[in-house]
Formats: C-alpha cells, sequence, structure tokens
C-alpha cells in the first residue's frame, strides 16, 4: 500500500465516494451528490465525470503489475 501515489490515493476516494452515493441511491433513493450540488448542476456533473474518470483509471490501476 504504501507504493501508491497521490493520484492513485485520489482515484481511490472518488471511487469509494462514487459507490456510496449509488448505494445510498440504491436502498434510500437518496442521491447525495445531487443534494450537495443540485441536480445536474455544473458542479455536480463535474463531481460525477470525476468519479467516472476515477472508476477508469481504478480499472488501470488493478491490473497493472
Amino acid at each position: 500500500m504504501a507504493d501508491k501515489n497521490s493520484i492513485d490515493w485520489l482515484a481511490l476516494v472518488l471511487v469509494i465516494v462514487g459507490g456510496l452515493n449509488w448505494g445510498l441511491v440504491g436502498l434510500f433513493g437518496f442521491d447525495l451528490v445531487a443534494a450537495i450540488f443540485g441536480t445536474m448542476s455544473i458542479l455536480s456533473r463535474i463531481v460525477y465525470s470525476l468519479v467516472g474518470l476515477a472508476a477508469v483509471y481504478t480499472i488501470y490501476f488493478a491490473t497493472k503489475k
């Protein structure tokens, strides 16, 4: 775990945030990102985009040696 750089950690945090948000949506119908930043506001779209990019990066990270 010590060999992770700041990008790795940021991606991990964003994927966790996205996972927790989807868990809230699935269990309670509550979108935390939309509640904080507004439904499909520019800020919420940025957060969703960053979470998506972090997921793609995490796929790469999980498959590298």
